[in-house]
């Protein structure tokens, strides 16, 4: 079992690289309307604020959510970017590693995830909304996002979950960051080159190995 974790970002020391960040007007056309920039990908203010209005929309319907939304805590833009830049980053890492995951692997993978809710989508969603900020739309990347980290892990010689697998991910994610440019529009805060994360944003692909877990705890287990 492996129990994914938005609450701990893991510090790989020693990795430092210049982050620039956008002006507040942009810096080009790339940058104009860009809440950030991936290489030569802009992730726009736009689509940004959609994903956003949709998980706010989705906690006001939620009737298990309450101040527990990610929302409550007024870093919700800025998590869900975070979420966005890390899943471009993750996405070339993978590809550098001829990393290919399917849509039976990501569907197995939330299977198992709905297996610790006995069942219940609708306790499974609200914890992925609540606790990790993820709405409808965004359930199958967050879900593909996990298994493409467990194989990134693996093909690094370490097993999923483990306290060096992390940090080997974390590394290989940062330098892949490094490698293709991130650029934040300072509106959002700035990006940490040593968490991969964007201010004090949490990791929602973090992985660790447990036992045991319940429905019942903050964070759920799923298999990889």
């Amino acid at each position: 079992m492996v129990r994914r974790r938005t609450a701990v970002s893991i510090a790989a020391a020693g990795l430092v690289l210049a982050s620039p960040v956008l002006t507040a007007c942009g810096s080009g056309p790339a940058h104009q309307g860009a809440a950030a920039v991936v290489g030569d990908h802009r992730i726009t203010i736009a689509s940004l604020q959609s994903q956003v209005d949709e998980v706010r929309s989705a906690e006001a319907k939620d009737p298990q959510g309450g101040q527990q939304a990610v929302s409550a805590s007024g870093g919700l833009s800025t998590q869900t970017l975070s979420m966005l830049v890390q899943n471009e980053v993750i996405d070339r890492a993978a590809a550098d590693a001829g990393i290919k995951v399917t849509d039976a692997e990501v569907q197995q993978e939330r299977a198992t995830a709905l297996r610790q809710f006995n069942g219940d989508e609708k306790q499974l969603d609200s914890t992925l909304l609540t606790r990790y900020g993820v709405g409808p739309s965004g359930i199958d990347q967050f879900f593909r996002t996990n298994v493409t980290v467990g194989k990134l892990i693996a093909s690094l010689g370490f097993q999923p979950g483990s306290d060096n697998g992390n940090a080997a991910a974390l590394q290989t994610i940062a330098k892949t960051a490094k490698s293709l440019g991130v650029t934040v529009n300072p509106r959002y805060g700035k990006w940490d080159a040593t968490k991969a994360v964007i201010g004090a944003s949490t990791d929602p692909w973090v992985v660790n190995r447990t036992a045991t877990a319940t429905a019942a705890d903050t964070e759920f287990s799923t298999g990889s």
